[in-house]
């Protein structure tokens, strides 16, 4: 059973950081595409981050310079980290992961990814 669970987040204030965690079982992290998305109320789901198999990253319009996503394979767990946050950062931040990934659309498409955490919420406030 795949399972994956994500920790760190909370309130932050706007121009702090934060490091969000994903501790997979069930699935090896390096055999997968592993990617963060986060919702916002009213809004649609987005890529916040990806890494591929073969460690491309790719990352939301959004957050382009502040995140940094990486992976510890002994460990078997993915790490978001995002700088410079702002209050429109505040979302429900989810961990998924999926296989079948090959093109650079499915990497930002959430149907495409298979297994997902229940979320963290992360707060920025002004």
């Amino acid at each position: 059973q795949v399972q994956l669970v994500e920790s760190g987040g909370g309130l932050v204030q706007a121009g702090g950081s934060l490091r969000l965690s994903c501790k997979a079982s069930g699935l090896a992290v390096e055999r997968n595409t592993m990617a963060w998305f986060r919702q916002a109320p009213g809004k649609e789901r987005e890529l916040v981050a990806a890494l591929t198999r073969s460690g491309v990253s790719f990352f939301g319009d959004s957050v382009k310079g502040r995140s940094t996503i990486s992976r510890d394979n002994a460990n078997n767990a993915v790490y978001l980290a995002m700088h410079s946050l702002k209050p429109e950062d505040t979302a429900v931040y989810y961990c998924a992961a999926g296989r079948d990934l090959f093109i650079t659309v499915h990497f930002y498409t959430d149907s495409k990814y298979d297994y997902w955490g229940q979320g963290t919420q992360v707060t920025v406030s002004s």
